[in-house]
Protein backbone atom coordinates (compact mmCIF):
# COMPACT_ATOMS: atom_id res chain seq x y z
CA UNK A 1 0.00 0.00 0.00
CA UNK A 2 2.76 2.54 0.18
CA UNK A 3 3.79 2.40 -3.24
CA UNK A 4 0.39 3.20 -4.34
CA UNK A 5 0.91 7.05 -3.47
CA UNK A 6 3.96 7.46 -5.38
CA UNK A 7 2.46 5.43 -8.01
CA UNK A 8 -0.25 7.82 -8.58
CA UNK A 9 2.09 10.72 -8.45
CA UNK A 10 4.28 9.03 -10.91
CA UNK A 11 1.37 8.25 -13.28
CA UNK A 12 -0.19 11.42 -13.50
CA UNK A 13 2.54 13.22 -15.97
CA UNK A 14 1.92 10.45 -18.34
CA UNK A 15 -1.89 10.03 -17.95
CA UNK A 16 -2.65 10.81 -21.38
CA UNK A 17 -0.75 8.29 -22.41
CA UNK A 18 -1.84 6.00 -20.08
CA UNK A 19 -5.13 6.80 -20.99
CA UNK A 20 -4.59 6.54 -25.41
CA UNK A 21 -6.30 4.08 -27.18
CA UNK A 22 -5.94 3.15 -30.24
CA UNK A 23 -5.48 6.26 -32.08
CA UNK A 24 -7.29 7.83 -35.26
CA UNK A 25 -6.53 8.29 -38.72
CA UNK A 26 -3.38 10.97 -37.86
CA UNK A 27 -1.51 8.34 -35.86
CA UNK A 28 -2.14 10.13 -32.48
CA UNK A 29 -3.25 8.50 -29.35
CA UNK A 30 -6.83 9.72 -28.15
CA UNK A 31 -7.53 10.39 -24.43
CA UNK A 32 -10.12 8.80 -23.23
CA UNK A 33 -12.03 10.84 -21.42
CA UNK A 34 -13.60 9.51 -17.42
CA UNK A 35 -17.01 8.93 -17.33
CA UNK A 36 -18.76 11.40 -15.01
CA UNK A 37 -19.94 9.88 -11.75
CA UNK A 38 -20.56 13.10 -10.11
CA UNK A 39 -20.49 17.08 -11.30
CA UNK A 40 -18.65 19.35 -8.74
CA UNK A 41 -20.90 21.98 -7.91
CA UNK A 42 -19.04 25.27 -6.44
CA UNK A 43 -21.30 28.07 -5.31
CA UNK A 44 -20.87 31.83 -4.36
CA UNK A 45 -22.43 34.98 -3.74
CA UNK A 46 -22.60 37.16 -6.47
CA UNK A 47 -21.30 40.08 -6.87
CA UNK A 48 -23.02 42.59 -5.20
CA UNK A 49 -25.15 40.10 -2.86
CA UNK A 50 -25.40 41.28 0.99
CA UNK A 51 -24.94 38.48 3.54
CA UNK A 52 -28.13 39.59 5.17
CA UNK A 53 -29.58 38.48 1.48
CA UNK A 54 -28.47 35.41 1.75
CA UNK A 55 -28.87 34.98 5.84
CA UNK A 56 -32.71 35.99 4.50
CA UNK A 57 -33.10 32.62 2.47
CA UNK A 58 -31.00 30.20 4.29
CA UNK A 59 -33.53 28.59 6.50
CA UNK A 60 -35.36 27.72 3.07
CA UNK A 61 -31.68 26.43 1.63
CA UNK A 62 -30.97 24.24 4.36
CA UNK A 63 -33.85 22.44 3.89
CA UNK A 64 -33.85 21.94 0.20
CA UNK A 65 -30.22 20.92 0.67
CA UNK A 66 -31.13 18.18 3.32
CA UNK A 67 -34.09 16.93 1.33
CA UNK A 68 -31.68 16.56 -1.75
CA UNK A 69 -28.87 14.90 0.13
CA UNK A 70 -31.64 12.21 1.87
CA UNK A 71 -32.90 11.70 -1.66
CA UNK A 72 -29.30 10.77 -2.60
CA UNK A 73 -29.00 13.91 -4.94
CA UNK A 74 -26.50 15.25 -3.03
CA UNK A 75 -23.70 12.86 -1.84
CA UNK A 76 -21.54 15.49 0.10
CA UNK A 77 -21.37 19.19 0.71
CA UNK A 78 -18.56 21.56 2.26
CA UNK A 79 -18.17 25.18 3.73
CA UNK A 80 -15.19 26.42 1.76
CA UNK A 81 -12.37 27.16 3.72
CA UNK A 82 -12.09 31.14 2.42
CA UNK A 83 -16.14 31.30 3.88
CA UNK A 84 -16.64 32.33 -0.11
CA UNK A 85 -19.66 29.73 -0.53
CA UNK A 86 -20.43 25.72 -0.35
CA UNK A 87 -19.26 22.97 -2.39
CA UNK A 88 -21.57 20.55 -3.25
CA UNK A 89 -20.84 16.79 -4.72
CA UNK A 90 -23.58 15.91 -6.92
CA UNK A 91 -25.20 12.61 -7.74
CA UNK A 92 -25.24 13.10 -11.77
CA UNK A 93 -23.82 12.49 -15.21
CA UNK A 94 -23.77 15.95 -16.94
CA UNK A 95 -23.56 19.49 -16.17
CA UNK A 96 -26.81 20.27 -17.52
CA UNK A 97 -27.98 17.47 -15.18
CA UNK A 98 -26.55 18.75 -11.91
CA UNK A 99 -27.70 22.66 -12.96
CA UNK A 100 -31.04 21.16 -13.18
CA UNK A 101 -30.82 20.56 -9.89
CA UNK A 102 -29.09 23.37 -8.19
CA UNK A 103 -31.60 25.57 -9.73
CA UNK A 104 -34.38 24.01 -7.55
CA UNK A 105 -32.83 25.84 -4.70
CA UNK A 106 -34.42 29.05 -3.17
CA UNK A 107 -30.48 30.53 -3.34
CA UNK A 108 -30.46 29.66 -6.82
CA UNK A 109 -34.17 30.40 -7.31
CA UNK A 110 -33.61 34.45 -5.90
CA UNK A 111 -30.58 34.57 -8.02
CA UNK A 112 -28.23 35.10 -4.95
CA UNK A 113 -25.56 32.91 -6.12
CA UNK A 114 -23.39 31.57 -9.01
CA UNK A 115 -21.79 28.10 -9.49
CA UNK A 116 -19.29 26.53 -11.45
CA UNK A 117 -19.95 22.92 -12.70
CA UNK A 118 -16.83 20.28 -12.90
CA UNK A 119 -17.96 16.67 -14.18
CA UNK A 120 -15.65 14.43 -12.36
CA UNK A 121 -14.60 10.44 -12.94
CA UNK A 122 -12.46 8.28 -11.74
CA UNK A 123 -8.75 8.60 -11.90
CA UNK A 124 -8.03 7.47 -15.41
CA UNK A 125 -4.66 6.45 -14.75
CA UNK A 126 -5.35 3.95 -12.16
CA UNK A 127 -6.43 1.57 -14.81
CA UNK A 128 -2.19 0.47 -15.48
CA UNK A 129 -2.75 -1.32 -12.05
CA UNK A 130 -5.27 -3.88 -13.21
CA UNK A 131 -3.51 -4.77 -15.85
CA UNK A 132 -3.08 -5.23 -19.89
CA UNK A 133 -6.16 -4.15 -21.46
CA UNK A 134 -7.92 -2.71 -18.81
CA UNK A 135 -7.92 0.71 -20.22
CA UNK A 136 -10.24 -0.62 -23.11
CA UNK A 137 -12.86 -2.19 -20.90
Amino acid sequence: MKFMIPFISAMLPIAPFAQSQSGGASGVPSVAIPKTTAVLVIQTAKQGVTPQQIMDVIPAEIRATVKLYLDGKIRQWYSRGDGKGVIFLVDAKTEDEARTLMETLPLAKEQLMDHQYIPVGPLMPLRALIGPGAQNK
